[in-house]
């Protein structure tokens, strides 16, 4: 029964361990050189088909272990990437975090700025309205000495015009 569920994997089997029937070849070399040495010299011939039979049964003997491992090695690497994955995120999640601290930091100098603009321009609209009232005071004194200058002057021509009328006049001949 193994041996048919060997030849239904087929070629996979064969292709997964192309190496095992060499090694197995050599296994038996190896055997019967040592059998050779400790005994006398005899040529051993080997079935093909014994060759064959017992490849496949030490196969399927270590194969269904092999498969085992394979599936909870492929199981490890797909929870390695799970980790990974997970891992990515929570670094992810970290670097959000400072993002945020960073946005909490920029909001706070945003709010000390703000302030330092309000300031500005509270100093801005009080230096306006001094400016207003001085140029409102400049120009009330320019008018009190326009006034002023005109009234000198009206003064000066009143004082020219008496001096003219206080002036003698030569009487006229008739």
């Amino acid at each position: 029964m193994e041996a048919e569920g060997m030849e239904d994997e087929g070629p996979s089997s064969q292709s997964e361990f192309p190496q095992s029937e060499g090694v197995y070849l050599q296994l038996a070399q190896q055997e019967s050189q040592h059998l050779e040495s400790s005994a006398p010299v005899e040529n051993v011939f080997v079935d093909k088909k014994a060759v064959d039979k017992l490849t496949e049964g030490l196969l399927s003997h270590y194969l269904p272990d092999l498969q085992n491992n394979k599936r909870a090695l492929q199981e490890l690497t797909q929870n390695q990437l799970i980790l990974l994955d997970t891992l990515d995120q929570e670094v992810t999640k970290f670097r959000e975090c400072n993002a945020l601290l960073d946005l909490n930091s920029l909001f706070t100098e945003a709010k000390v700025y703000h302030n330092k603009l309000v300031n500005i321009r509270k100093e801005m609209i009080m230096l306006h309205e001094k400016t207003t009232k001085l140029k409102k005071r400049a120009l009330k004194l320019q008018q009190q000495k326009q006034k002023e200058a005109l009234e000198k002057e009206q003064q000066r021509e009143k004082e020219l015009e008496r001096e003219r009328q206080l002036i003698a006049k030569p009487a006229k001949r008739t």
